[in-house]
């Protein structure tokens, strides 16, 4: 999914450079990633771990083409998720018809 880039002069304040400077991103990744983020009709929110977190945005902000390279992940990851939720049911089903 290569696009082509713009290159544009960014203010921010001294703070928000520390910060991002601190979680070690590549900054413009991770602000085109943002700018995807606020533009996308489609958007997921999750709450995590700061280290989740911290992960994510440093390989996401590495990353050529942002989260998008996570979706097909998820969706494997979101399966998985419902094949256990399923398990659980049916044996959860099973004890009921067993009473």
């Amino acid at each position: 999914m290569s696009k082509n880039m713009k290159s544009i002069c960014l203010m921010v304040r001294d703070d928000q450079y520390e910060k991002l400077h601190k979680m070690e991103v590549n900054m413009s990744g991770y602000i085109r990633d943002l700018i995807d983020d606020s533009l996308s009709d489609h958007i997921i929110t999750l709450n995590v771990a700061e280290e989740t977190k911290t992960l994510y945005d440093r390989v996401i902000s590495m990353s050529s083409n942002g989260d998008a390279e996570l979706e097909p992940h998820l969706r494997i990851a979101l399966k998985n998720v419902l094949d256990v939720n399923i398990r659980e049911m049916q044996k959860l089903q099973k004890k009921l018809e067993a009473k």
